[in-house]
């Protein structure tokens, strides 16, 4: 009864988007000079035929621009859906265009005319672009007897945040899992630094070594590395690869800076600059635009959310919330991206491989962290943002339900987020110009936000701009000082191979840690003493190797793993001379980011080192705390052996 019921859905389904698109069609006819028709009738048989020779025609147009490359990309999301017109009206008697470019104009208005009734036919929800991922059809495997794991990274969600929107009910598709049981939800504690490049590298490869922070001056190299260039980005892999990896069995990466050694990756930095050529990222970007609702779609949820960011950044003005940074048309174009084309892509191509039957895949989606830097981690449109992920929950769990095998679905976070007002703006100087005066030495600062960059860079691989803006800078050749921002963690390296001591800082320039420490806006710095690493505050320091405290611990404002983990960090080998770290507000919470951003992390205060994994309650199950990234990975790969994957790594590493 079901699959005879579901026939019909389908039938009633298709004469409604033939009527709607015959609609579309018919105004276009009305409004467009140059398309000729004798009455209602051929435009009707024109839907029909339009549908099917675009059944036909875009497919080979897909391969034609993937294999071209992303001019032909371009063009053929601009002129495709006219060529599949004009063909369809060849076939067709009683209407006709004039000249292909009233073909073109056709095409486009038809499209915009078409969302415009598919719309208001459906109260604007999401459920057309659902039911196209729906009709995918589930591949053939031989071993369905193995149950397969979606990762699911909401990146930058902590988890108080997690705890509240679960309470308020805002995130209805976990809470359901929630209250079933089959879930539960619990905190990890992230390693310092709480960044994206640290924790993805811990969670996918087991091992947090080598990532002092998001950025920072490579000595081996001489230069500085940036996580989310891909040429950098691969760097860092190869120096952490073993090759088992999260995904190395039959795993899928997507959007991710690293590919945890996944066999295919889509939209992953560290595979980008191997892959300038590859088709598979410019394959789903064309089939998916080169559909008039996917195009259409697209331009209208990029208007959306652009209207939404310039209206909501100006109620903040309004009401003088506080703090906040000053939210650009950029960073509005930026969330439009992150909002809508790369969740729609992230989504179409997680649906295609569990339907593929992939044994394992991880995605990232920066929805929220994109919207939460500028805005704020627990501001309004950061909140409602999850609530738009929830739905994107939602369909996969209904796509994972049709794919030729069982599965189990893991969300998780990468770190959380700490808000505050930004150090430059608080204390009118930014961490390189503080650290310039104190030396009087010349000094490169890099303390620009460029995240949101690397997203764009992750779709367009080729784009030369946003290389532009990601290339790897290099110290001036005089410069003594080379200083980063990394959220709230500020990195101050002497360029050379090998790191100062305290005792050769203090030679070299007497006033540069003294002063640091003595600015109200820092919390403690972080360096290599004689006896060891070393914290220092106003009031006292910690010697991070014994435990032992002179003076008053500087450490004790920002949690009992405090000094565990900047005793890991501080012992990096690519650790920078000096680590800053901002002080923290113990009403507020609030810290100050080295960056223009009200919601940042890197650094320790706040909630930026608290994030959450929700997994299902039969395969992780344990009431010890997890610390660090590299813990986690080790749960998450154990699920997977639990489900029977991962047997011929094991096979191979004996």
């Amino acid at each position: 009864m079901s699959s005879r019921r579901l026939r019909w859905v389908d039938v009633l389904r298709l004469l409604v988007t033939w009527l709607l698109a015959f609609g579309a069609l018919l105004l276009t006819a009305v409004l467009l000079p140059g398309f000729s028709y004798t009455s209602w009738a051929p435009l009707l048989a024109a839907t029909a035929v339009t549908g099917l020779v675009g059944m036909i025609v875009r497919p080979v147009l897909v391969v034609l621009a993937a294999t071209a490359g992303w001019i032909a990309v371009g063009l053929a999301t601009l002129f495709g859906q006219a060529v599949v017109m004009q063909l369809a009206l060849m076939l067709v008697p009683g209407a006709s265009f004039d000249s292909f470019w009233t073909a073109v104009a056709a095409a486009w208005i038809a499209a915009a005319l078409g969302t415009l009734l598919v719309w208001l036919s459906s109260a604007g929800t999401d459920e057309s672009f659902a039911a196209s991922l729906l009709r995918l059809k589930p591949g053939e495997i031989d071993d369905a007897e193995v149950d397969g794991v979606l990762f699911v990274q909401l990146d930058g969600v902590s988890f108080p945040v997690m705890q509240w929107v679960l309470r308020s009910g805002s995130m209805p598709t976990l809470r359901r899992w929630v209250d079933s049981g089959s879930h539960a939800v619990q905190e990890w504690t992230v390693q310092l630094p709480c960044t994206t490049p640290a924790s993805q590298q811990a969670i996918l490869h087991g091992t947090a070594h080598g990532v002092p922070a998001f950025r920072w001056y490579d000595r081996e190299l001489g230069r500085v590395l940036v996580a989310n260039r891909p040429a950098d980005a691969a760097v860092i892999e190869s120096r952490a690869s073993t090759g088992t990896g999260l995904l190395a069995d039959d795993g899928m990466s997507v959007s991710n800076l690293f590919t945890g050694d996944a066999p295919r990756a889509s939209m992953t930095m560290s595979r980008l600059e191997v892959a300038r050529g590859s088709r598979r990222t410019r394959v789903v970007f064309a089939r998916f635009l080169l559909r008039p609702d996917g195009l259409s779609r697209s331009l209208s949820r990029t208007i959306a959310e652009v209207v939404r960011e310039r209206f909501q950044a100006s109620r903040q003005r309004r009401l003088g919330a506080h703090p906040r940074v000053h939210r650009s048309w950029t960073f509005a174009g930026l969330r439009a991206f992150s909002n809508g084309l790369l969740r729609d892509l992230n989504t179409v191509v997680v649906s295609e491989e569990l339907m593929r039957g992939a044994r394992s895949v991880y995605v990232d989606y920066v929805d929220y962290d994109e919207i939460a830097h500028h805005a704020g981690s627990t501001r309004v449109e950061s909140l409602a943002c999850l609530t738009g992920l929830d739905q994107v929950l939602a369909l996969l769990e209904r796509v994972a339900d049709r794919a030729p095998r069982r599965y189990h679905l893991v969300v998780l976070s990468d770190h959380g987020q700490s808000q505050g007002e930004p150090f430059a703006a608080r204390y009118g100087i930014e961490l390189s110009d503080l650290c310039r005066s104190l030396t009087q030495a010349p000094t490169t600062g890099l303390e620009s936000s460029i995240e949101g960059w690397g997203r764009v860079d992750s779709v367009l691989e080729a784009s030369a701009r946003v290389d532009e803006i990601l290339k790897p800078a290099s110290a001036d050749g005089d410069a003594e000082l080379i200083v980063l921002g990394s959220g709230n963690l500020g990195l101050v390296y002497v360029p050379g191979p090998q790191r100062l001591t305290l005792d050769q800082l203090d030679a070299r320039w007497p006033a540069l840690v003294a002063g640091l420490v003595a600015h109200e806006g820092i919390g403690f710095v972080s360096v290599l003493d004689a006896d060891g690493p070393v914290a220092i505050g106003r009031a006292g320091r910690r010697h991070l190797d014994t435990g032992v405290v002179e003076g008053i611990d500087p450490l004790l404002p920002f949690g009992r793993h405090a000094a565990t983990r900047l005793l890991a960090a501080t012992a990096l080998p690519q650790a920078p001379d000096i680590y800053v770290n901002s002080a923290l507000d113990a009403d507020t919470l609030d810290v100050a980011a080295f960056e223009p951003l009200v919601g940042c992390h890197g650094g320790l205060g706040g909630w930026q080192d608290s994030a959450f994994v929700l997994a299902p309650s039969a395969l992780l199950a344990t009431d010890d705390p997890i610390v660090g990234g590299v813990e986690l990975h080790r749960h998450l790969v154990g699920i997977l052996e639990a489900l029977g994957q991962r047997t011929s790594l094991h096979r191979s590493a004996s």
